[in-house]
């Protein structure tokens, strides 16, 4: 079971002996004493000459901030009663009213600024801590204190398929109205936002809101419904932007119903998901095997279809190897250049054992060696050949007792 956030405690009221802690700056230093200070930024720009420069910019790091105060937060998350019945898998009421639930709606109590909030946490000591559900909120009182993080999620940040970024279980399929955590099967990166105010600039107004919570891929808007889909390259982000935009508002007073996007039945997005997915499977390939192989894969490297021309008939003429016996050779070599570089770093202190000339010369024998050895045959082959001739050729055939017998022959003397 996946580990799921608690609701942030309580502090006590402040009272004028002891006052609240509020400050911007982190009351205490041992929480965050491993966590480094300084954060370095690699830009690459292109200047007026042509030439790519490379900038680095070092940023010092800040605590996070509280976004609340913690005297004055509240753990119920109850809405106010509607129905005559409270549904804890819809948070919301049921049952009492025929009128759309969505007029009932309250606007959301606190708004996260990425530019003033984030900072960091204990978390940011431990490897793949999971984000801040308050935080994305805006309603963390913890700020430094906070054992999860506050910042925005990045491609970096990889997360197990049954969890979200926040740490909560997935289910098995979705809410009957798309909302919730969603569903462990099937990868999610796209949001329905609705009850969107109908403006001629709609599709610039969503994109410059939620384009703070990471990088957007696409962005749809039917213009007359209100309606957006909007798509992020990292399913992360999307989970972040999902419970950072419920129930806020963009330009104007509305209240945004913020759901899981269904799957798209246009066959064009069918075929740009396909294409996406095999892509992240040829890059995944890429960093398997060597950038030699993926060069003359892609035809971006001459010289290796050259050699292959030279080195691909294997000592016989006219012969042109396969690709699958050309590669098995190729990562043949490979690993045996690897394992001879291996031994060279564990057997390092055995240099002094040679003499400059012995040392070179054994090497350049065991290099030279596999050259003579091109042929169809193995060194294994050869080897159990010659030993097979050797054990033969030191038989001696015994001579045949008994009488001399003739044999017929062409000649007329016998």
């Amino acid at each position: 079971m996946a580990e799921v956030q608690s609701p942030p405690t309580e502090a006590p009221i402040a009272t004028p002996s002891q006052p609240s802690n509020t400050s911007l700056e982190p009351s205490s230093t041992d929480a965050t004493a491993l966590v480094p200070l300084t954060t370095d930024q690699t830009i690459i720009t292109t200047n007026a000459e042509g030439k790519k420069v490379k900038k680095i910019i070092r940023r010092k790091r800040r605590p996070a901030r509280p976004q609340v105060d913690p005297a004055t937060f509240k753990t119920d998350e109850r809405p106010a009663q509607t129905g005559t019945v409270f549904n804890i898998w819809y948070n919301k009421w049921s049952g009492g009213d025929r009128e759309d639930p969505y007029l009932f709606q309250k606007a959301a109590a606190g708004r996260c600024v990425i530019a003033r909030d984030s900072g960091y946490t204990k978390a940011d000591q431990t490897a793949g801590s999971y984000f801040c559900l308050f935080f994305a909120r805006g309603l963390c009182p913890k700020g430094v204190e906070c054992e999860y993080l506050h910042r925005l999620p990045g491609t970096t940040d990889i997360f197990p398929s049954n969890v979200d970024c926040f740490g909560r279980d997935k289910m098995a399929d979705y809410r009957d109205d798309m909302g919730g955590v969603g569903s462990f099967q099937r990868q999610n990166r796209t949001l329905y936002v609705g009850r969107i105010h109908v403006t001629d600039d709609i599709e610039e107004i969503v994109a410059r809101h939620f384009q703070e919570w990471g990088q957007v891929e696409r962005i749809r808007c039917l213009v007359a419904r209100g309606v957006a889909f909007v798509t992020y390259l990292n399913e992360a982000n999307s989970q972040f932007a999902k419970e950072a935009m419920a129930q806020q508002s963009l330009d104007h007073s509305e209240i945004l119903n913020v759901r899981w996007a269904t799957v798209d039945p246009n066959p064009a997005a069918q075929k740009r998901e396909a294409r996406r997915i095999e892509e992240q499977a040829a890059e995944a390939i890429r960093k398997a095997l060597p950038a030699s192989y993926i060069a003359e894969i892609e035809g971006r490297d001459p010289e290796q279809r050259k050699r292959r021309k030279v080195e691909g008939t294997l000592g016989l003429e006219g012969y042109e190897a396969p690709d699958e016996v050309w590669y098995a050779k190729e990562k043949g070599d490979w690993e045996a250049r690897k394992e001879r570089e291996r031994r060279g770093v564990e057997g390092g202190g055995e240099e002094g054992m040679y003499g400059e000339g012995e040392g070179e010369g054994e090497m350049q024998m065991q290099e030279r060696q596999p050259e003579k050895q091109g042929g169809i045959f193995s060194s294994e082959t050869l080897k159990a050949l010659q030993g097979y001739t050797a054990s033969t050729a030191g038989k001696k055939q015994t001579p045949v007792a008994g009488p001399l017998v003739g044999y017929g022959s062409d000649d007329d003397s016998d």
